[in-house]
């Protein structure tokens, strides 16, 4: 493989949600994907984040201009110069996720120019990697709520998520309320999860965490804003949960923060907003260091791959939001068997391409 990086192209796409959906401190109605390919040597490689459609803008203006021409398997170098480029701009946010698509798209073109799969060509640590059913948002009515929850068990899911906090924390009554309805539904085997999605001050999710005991609750996720780790090691030092969180590490920095601050039990990371798959081997190596597994933040389909090579790796979140968005966007995706994911050795790349039925979802502030 000689040939240098010859474009690097975005695209943005909206895909809506067939009803609004809301967590504990946001509201939606539909969901905003950028793309990116990066082609050499004849073939394509695609990444992707879940982000504002001004990450396009970053591509198309400053990482396009700066890579094309570059080395493509020169991953890390890339990536150094990336950050070096942005730097003025912020770490966070849309620059974040612009250079997590980027970052994903090289690793799937490399692995397509070697035939390799993602996973292989970093080195497998396990042939499937578990997932967990996630939904649940706080509007859903209780007969819709229990129909998701249904559907993670057909398909041999062990654990499940529910959203609770709605409206900042405000009904703590019918949080509970729908954490008994989720354990009726899963029935007493099945390990039951809640996200607040940062909606609790620190004595509200002390006290949420006590109630909700009594379900048999064993994960709680972003109890309070993972933006201050001292007040959420607070609240994990009093839990019996696994405190977890992380979808909002946007540098490998972000997850040392809260792995030092005794804010997780278990780190989060998301390959759409860390940095991309770079990112996430830096920052999994680190929580390993420190004795603490990793679970992947949404995303499944492309954070499969580099779970699998990820020896500490302990599950992925099965997000319906984006099994959603991924079906309308993309062909290649993996099915859940016996609840994991597995990514196939045969198959280039992550497997995944963009479907022509995406068109149809095309924004035209393409990057």
């Amino acid at each position: 493989m000689t040939g240098a990086l010859d474009a690097l192209t975005a695209r943005v796409y909206t895909v809506p949600t067939a009803m609004p959906e809301t967590d504990g401190t946001a509201a939606w109605d539909a969901t905003t994907v950028v793309t990116v390919t990066a082609e050499a040597d004849g073939e394509t490689g695609l990444g992707w984040s879940y982000t504002d459609p001004r990450a396009a803008r970053i591509v198309a203006g400053v990482l396009g201009p700066l890579l094309t021409g570059s080395d493509p398997d020169d991953l890390a170098a890339i990536r150094h110069r990336m950050l070096a480029a942005t730097r003025n701009m912020g770490a966070t946010g849309v620059v974040a996720s612009a250079i997590s698509a980027v970052d994903i798209a090289l690793w799937d073109l490399k692995a397509r120019r070697l035939g390799r799969s993602v996973a292989g060509l970093i080195g497998r640590a396990h042939d499937a990697v578990p997932v967990y059913g996630s939904g649940g948002f706080t509007d859903y009515s209780d007969e819709h709520t229990a129909a998701e929850l249904r559907g993670w068990l057909e398909l041999g899911i062990q654990n499940v998520k529910i959203k609770i906090g709605a409206s900042w924390g405000a009904h703590p009554v019918r949080d509970l309320e729908r954490i008994a309805l989720a354990r009726r539904t899963v029935g007493d085997a099945v390990g039951l999860f809640v996200d607040a999605n940062g909606g609790y001050s620190v004595g509200e999710a002390i006290r949420a965490e006590r109630a909700f005991r009594e379900y048999g609750v064993i994960w709680f996720e972003e109890p309070v804003s993972s933006d201050y780790p001292e007040q959420m090691a607070r609240v994990r030092r009093a839990a019996l949960a696994d405190v977890a969180a992380g979808e909002y590490v946007w540098r490998p920095s972000d997850a040392a923060a809260l792995v030092e601050a005794g804010a997780v039990a278990c780190l989060q990371l998301d390959v759409t907003r860390c940095g991309g798959y770079s990112a996430w081997l830096e920052a999994a190596a680190y929580a390993g260091l420190h004795g603490l597994q990793v679970s992947g933040h949404c995303g499944q389909h492309l954070t499969v791959h580099v779970a699998a090579a990820t020896p500490n790796a302990r599950h992925l979140e099965y997000f319906v939001d984006h099994l959603r968005v991924d079906t309308a966007l993309f062909d290649g995706l993996l099915p859940v068997v016996d609840g994991r994911l597995a990514p196939d050795p045969s198959v280039p790349g992550h497997g995944m391409r963009l479907a022509p039925r995406a068109d149809r979802y095309r924004q035209e502030e393409d990057g």
